[in-house]
């Protein structure tokens, strides 16, 4: 079993359950997915690109993404509908958890200049939602062998009914808020 899916079942639960006094288990907040994303406006440009980033993110997230293609053509950024412009990857149950305790432990420690996320980044359900700058921050990842750095978006969707519940599931599994 993964460790916080462990730590979650052991602990967080029952501390949430008691801190804000729900009447069973199965209402407690709790992690339902984290989907991981990337934009790639240069792989219109250069088709080898798209190619690495899927390789880069299937190496960071151990699971295939799906290629996201353009809804509509905007003449402005030389995009036509239907080009390949992003990549996304859904991980749910213990490949998630693996994913976050690497995230939490492993990769956001590496960031420079690094003072905490930021508090603000949920979207009123309890869902939070935070940028990277780039993938060279996971240990998986060759810095040598990176030609472009790619940024992504990771998104945690928990079951919490607010902000507060969320940001406290997440603080609970160890999440580095500013204070």
């Amino acid at each position: 079993m993964a460790r916080l899916k462990d730590l979650y079942k052991s602990k967080i639960a029952a501390s949430l359950k008691e801190k804000y006094s729900y009447s069973t288990v199965m209402a407690v907040p709790r992690l339902q997915k984290i989907v991981v994303s990337m934009g790639l406006g240069k792989a219109i440009q250069d088709k080898k690109f798209l190619d690495l980033a899927i390789k880069d993110m299937t190496t960071i997230t151990g699971q295939k993404p799906q290629v996201c293609k353009a809804k509509k053509s905007v003449s402005n950024f030389k995009v036509r509908e239907g080009d390949k412009t992003g990549l996304k990857v859904t991980l749910r149950k213990d490949r998630m958890y693996e994913f976050l305790d690497r995230l939490i432990n492993l990769a956001i420690p590496r960031v420079k200049d690094f003072r905490g996320l930021n508090p603000n980044g949920f979207d009123g359900q309890g869902n939070y939602s935070m940028g990277l700058d780039e993938q060279s921050v996971f240990p998986e990842i060759d810095p040598a062998k990176i030609e472009h750095q790619q940024g992504m978006n990771i998104t945690f969707v928990t079951s919490a009914k607010s902000n507060d519940e969320g940001r406290e599931l997440l603080r609970l599994f160890g999440m580095p808020f500013k204070s």
